[in-house]
């Protein structure tokens, strides 16, 4: 890619990024190129759907946590590793308003611009997960497709206004419920 080229793309995702957090996933893309001081056909050349420019500005985040759960495998006590990538996993979704139902959609449709970046990002948790299962530390009947799902679920209550305010208090009430030990070790969060 030529210079000029990486340059407007780079500015189209700068650009991109500000107005879907604004906006959520749904957000004009006239209006990105408007913001971007382009012609739509220039957001088109380079990000033909609006998916292809969500998997572009997604694809950056999915790859971190793939890599921050590998770091998180070689360096953290399974049940300590699995909650650290789960709390980053549900605040990347969260930085992007209703893009939780794009990932859901995109990880069951292998022709999705999206789909190699969830599969990826899916394979990591589940990594961390069964590394936790074998250890004993998280349920046995879990499995990623489950995780991701309730990483999915945990981020649609950020979307949410009304649910805002629960959202950390859910997020341990669900790792508690997937961990062996989280019932005794909730509580005694919630007392300190």
């Amino acid at each position: 890619m030529r210079a000029d080229a990486r340059k407007n793309r780079d500015h189209l995702l700068a650009v991109a990024r500000v107005a879907v957090a604004e906006q959520g996933a749904d957000a004009s893309l006239r209006d990105i190129a408007r913001r971007a001081d382009v012609a739509l056909p220039t957001l088109y050349r380079h990000f033909p759907t609006r998916e292809a420019l969500l998997d572009a500005l997604l694809r950056e985040g999915f790859d971190a946590l793939a890599d921050r759960a590998a770091a998180l495998e070689a360096s953290d006590p399974p049940e300590g590793a699995l909650v650290a990538w789960l709390r980053d996993c549900v605040a990347l979704a969260r930085e992007y308003r209703g893009v939780t139902e794009l990932m859901a959609a995109a990880i069951a449709d292998p022709d999705s611009a999206l789909h190699t970046s969830c599969v990826t990002m899916r394979a990591a948790g589940t990594r961390l997960l069964t590394r936790a299962q074998d250890g004993g530390a998280a349920r046995a009947d879990l499995d990623g497709a489950e995780l991701f799902a309730l990483v999915a679920a945990l981020a649609w209550l950020g979307d949410h206004g009304s649910f805002v305010p629960f959202a950390d208090h859910l997020f341990t009430v669900i790792t508690d419920a997937v961990l062996t030990g989280g019932a005794d070790r909730g509580a005694e969060e919630e007392r300190h």
